[in-house]
């Protein structure tokens, strides 16, 4: 019979797909000899089966869980419901990969009146029953909240209305009386709510909070998540079932969360925060403001020994930083969660370098801990050192925790709503929560920073943050917060939504002027190790996709290995070139064309000049035009008038002109090649500039070796190809006699039409290169457009019919397979030819690790992503080394 439920003492680090990772790890540390409190894990197969059975826990899997309910009790010598002795539980989940905050956690499940009564009988000191009645409140309101979902916002207000009445501020300030009071209104609003009374048997509440944790594997912030981080759907999450301890049983009791190192700096120091008579989630939630770990010595000095000892334990042990979750209960130490932290950029190259040169990791090993897509952080803006100069002498208002570094400059929202609306609108806003929450996560997606009152550097808001590498200073309490007027007051001075705000991550610093920003600069220290890693170790050559110099350089500087995509047509749009253009669209004989096409060619060649000068004799790969003509003809009254006066033609005739080119569905129209096919003096004016161009680098660069790529987009039959290197190679010839110097030039082809690369070894008789274009590709093998997917995704989406965004993520399944068939019957037909991908999928790791793998010689991608792909390219290789 399949086994669906672990003892700690069953499992390993190894059943990580199995027990999800913090089930594994607790295993892990049961099995090394930690003080962890001996519980079970109710496998991820487990959840698979209890969607397969329509979201119901099936006979044979909840016999198993009662039967190691009751090997539990027998290990911890404490039974669910006892009087004398009651057992009571943490339900948590625990994904294979970590989702911190995105899914549901249950603690102090086992209480009832009658076991609070008895538990206070047992014990006199009057600090015991505040402790009792302040575990049952705290159990009500989260089996409320995350098992029945009534909005924790009711409790929330009950427990402000009693400290208000009371006069005090913190939760820790109200009394026994006040905390059992507080139970019965919690108990009386859960009947208000849901019409029935809160459930008295322990096994009931476990049975709920079971099935609670599966069911928020399918909740929108783990799908956002998930999606976000290419975690798959069909992995679930396991449950773990532990017996509590108290962090909030006494003042000689506490909670804390830490990390071996640092993880926004990388810094190899003990960093972490704890909270005296608390439980975890205090600490998490950023409830309460929390002290730094090295107060910790002082107040529990032999447990702080202890956790000092068990985190060099597990750093070696794991060979990797860890973020650990612990509890001290009465001055007993119990280590509740380890995992591998989540750490910024700058720290997990920091860290990567580190441990190699400890001799912990090997520099492969070093290169598969750093997450590639994380690298993107470091290319963000920082302050401009002489602005910020100026502000931190008058612009200063508040200090908070600095908990993700990084610059953000923007205006005022307040809520995670706005911060989406304002974000899509291309406006720069700064979040401002008195907490965030899991359901925040879309707006903080949106946000240039985030500002909280509460919290400290392991609160939700600092963790979410770091991972999106998005700037977070949280734990401002000098902040007083007015969320639902929209507005806050800070140094004297009232702050409404709209209002202009800066944040430095670094500083904890609040300014309350938009400072200006400059793009970073990552090509040092630890990044360029990191870096010529990663060039060691890759098979796959990284290009870029660029249009302009500007563009060009930047990606040489970090690391581009040349240009793999050149779009011509970004060059007409400039000033003094469009005019041209419509010019020559609007012409009705091929002489009125070529005469337009003679006033661009200079231009396109001065391009095409700058673009390989940056370049330095690195392959340049030039597409010739390709969106339908339509894109270019003026909209405007004055632009339709000048075009007129140019043409001799009325503006009618223009508009005439104009709307003829219009077509039903342009992405599949008149385009690409086809308007090389129909106007081949268009591929003559674009060939005679990129060859001139050459000609003349190579001229001033004697010792590179200048050799343009020209490609063909958009071919689909042999045929046509052939017909556009006909023009091609016919002009380039001419261009190079008659300029007396010796170029080689190659003519390729981009596959984008399914039907290219079904017919790649016929292509591959005219072509020297393919070049994957997978936004095509992907919309013509999909069958739909990229520009109005947005409509219906998201319901796919909901629906699990995709998982991810097929833009984003490249679908091996599909286009993975005519990619794969393309370069197979590529190299059949032409042994040398060489093939890469320009698309966006270029510059995504899970789908350079792809590429790898079937075989191409290069990728490219935008100037920011090139040094993700570098990494991601040689993550590839170490996985799965090309022979």
């Amino acid at each position: 019979m399949k086994k669906y439920v672990y003892l700690f003492t069953e499992g390993d680090a190894t059943m990580r797909e199995l027990l999800g990772g913090k089930g594994a790890n607790l295993a892990e540390m049961t099995k090394i000899g930690l003080p962890v409190p001996q519980g079970f894990t109710i496998s991820t197969e487990a959840c698979t089966q209890y969607y397969e059975d329509g979201r119901m826990i099936n006979d044979d899997i909840m016999a198993e869980i009662m039967a190691n309910v009751a090997k539990m009790e027998e290990i911890n010598g404490k039974k669910f419901g006892d009087l004398k002795n009651p057992l009571l539980v943490s339900v948590r989940s625990g994904a294979r990969a970590s989702m911190p905050g995105m899914m549901d956690t249950i603690l102090n499940l086992g209480l009832n009146d009658k076991v609070v009564a008895a538990m206070i009988a047992g014990n006199p000191d009057p600090k015991f029953e505040r402790f009792v009645y302040d575990s049952y409140r705290r159990f009500i309101q989260m089996f409320s909240d995350v098992v029945m979902e009534v909005g924790k916002k009711y409790f929330e207000e009950l427990i402000d209305k009693m400290k208000a009445e009371k006069g005090v501020t913190y939760d820790i300030d109200l009394t026994a009386a006040d905390l059992k009071e507080l139970a019965y209104q919690f108990k009386a609003e859960y009947k208000k709510q849901l019409g029935k009374d809160f459930p008295d048997d322990p096994i009931e509440q476990l049975n709920a909070a079971i099935r609670a944790v599966f069911r928020s594997w399918d909740n929108p912030r783990a799908n956002v998540y998930r999606m976000d981080h290419d975690i798959p759907y069909s992995w679930g999450t396991a449950v773990n079932v532990m017996p509590m301890v108290f962090g909030n049983l006494n003042n000689n009791s506490g909670t804390g969360v830490a990390f071996t190192r640092n993880p926004a700096t990388g810094e190899k120091k003990l960093m972490g925060e704890f909270l005296i008579n608390a439980q975890g989630e205090d600490v998490v939630a950023g409830v309460r403001t929390p002290m730094p770990i090295s107060e910790m010595e002082e107040k529990f000095p032999e447990a702080y020994k202890q956790f000092v000892t068990v985190c060099d334990q597990l750093e070696n042990h794991y060979r990797d930083m860890q973020d650990m979750e612990f509890t001290v209960e009465n001055g007993k130490l119990y280590m509740l969660q380890c995992r591998n932290g989540k750490r910024t950029a700058s720290a997990a190259i920091k860290i990567a370098c580190d441990l190699i040169d400890e001799g912990m990791i090997t520099e492969q090993e070093a290169l598969l801990q750093i997450d590639a897509k994380t690298l993107d952080m470091l290319l963000h803006p920082t302050f401009d050192a002489a602005a910020l100069k100026a502000a931190d002498k008058t612009n200063v208002v508040g200090t908070g925790i600095p908990a993700s570094p990084g610059a953000a400059a923007g205006t005022i929202v307040f809520t995670a709503e706005d911060a989406v609306k304002y974000g899509k609108a291309g406006k720069k806003v700064v979040l401002v929560r008195l907490e965030t929450s899991p359901e925040d996560i879309e707006g903080m997606k949106f946000a240039q920073g985030i500002l909280t009152v509460r919290g400290g550097q392991t609160s939700h808001a600092a963790v979410v943050a770091r991972g999106m590498g998005t700037c977070c200073v949280s734990g401002c309490g000098d902040i007083k917060m007015h969320e639902e007027e929209k507005y806050f007051e800070l140094a004297g001075k009232i702050f409404r939504e709209g209002d202009a705000l800066s944040l430095d991550g670094s500083t904890g610093k609040i300014y309350d002027v938009i400072i200006k920003t400059v793009p970073a600069d990552p090509n040092s220290g630890y990044f360029g190790r990191i870096m010529k890693l990663a060039d060691k170790y890759k098979a796959l050559k990284v290009r870029t996709n660029a249009d302009t110099p500007k563009d060009a350089k930047r990606a040489v500087e970090l690391g581009a290995e040349g240009i793999g995509l050149t779009r011509t047509e970004h060059m007409f749009f400039g000033p003094g070139r469009i005019d041209k253009f419509r010019e020559m669209i609007c012409s009705e004989d091929k002489k009125e064309r070529e005469r337009a096409l003679d006033a661009i060619e200079p231009m396109q060649q001065e391009d095409f000049e700058g673009l390989m000068e940056e370049l330095k004799g690195m392959p340049v790969t030039i597409r010739f035009l390709d969106p339908p003509l339509h894109e270019f003809v003026p909209t405007l009254e004055a632009d339709i008038e000048l075009l007129a006066r140019a043409k001799g033609k009325t503006t009618q005739e223009i508009k005439m002109l104009c709307e003829g080119l219009h077509e039903f569905n342009p992405m599949m129209g008149h385009r690409g090649c086809r308007l090389a096919v129909t106007y081949p003096e268009i591929a003559v004016m674009q060939t005679r500039a990129i060859i001139k161009a050459a000609i003349n680098v190579q001229k001033r660069h004697p010792d590179w070796n200048v050799k343009p790529e020209i490609m063909i987009p958009l071919v689909g039959e042999v045929k046509e190809l052939k017909f556009c290197k006909d023009t091609v190679v016919s002009t380039a010839d001419a261009v190079i006699k008659e300029a007396g110097a010796k170029l080689e030039y190659e003519v390729g082809t981009m596959i984008e039409i399914p039907r290219a690369a079904l017919t790649a070894d016929e292509i591959a008789k005219e072509a020297e290169f393919f070049c994957f274009g997978t936004n095509d590709l992907t919309q013509m093998t999909f069958g739909f457009s990229r520009d109005d997917a947005s409509k219906f995704l998201p319901s796919y989406y909901a629906a699990k019919i995709y998982e991810s965004d097929p833009f984003a993520r490249l679908d091996t399944t599909g286009v993975g397979k005519l990619m794969k068939m393309a370069v197979t019957l590529g190299h059949e037909t032409r042994k040398n030819i060489h093939c890469g991908i320009c698309g966006e999928h270029g510059g995504d790791p899970s789908s350079i690790e792809f590429c790898h793998a079937i075989g191409l010689d290069y990728v490219s991608c935008s100037p920011y992503r090139v040094p993700i792909a570098r990494l991601a390219a040689a993550q590839a290789n170490i996985k799965n080394p090309r022979k």
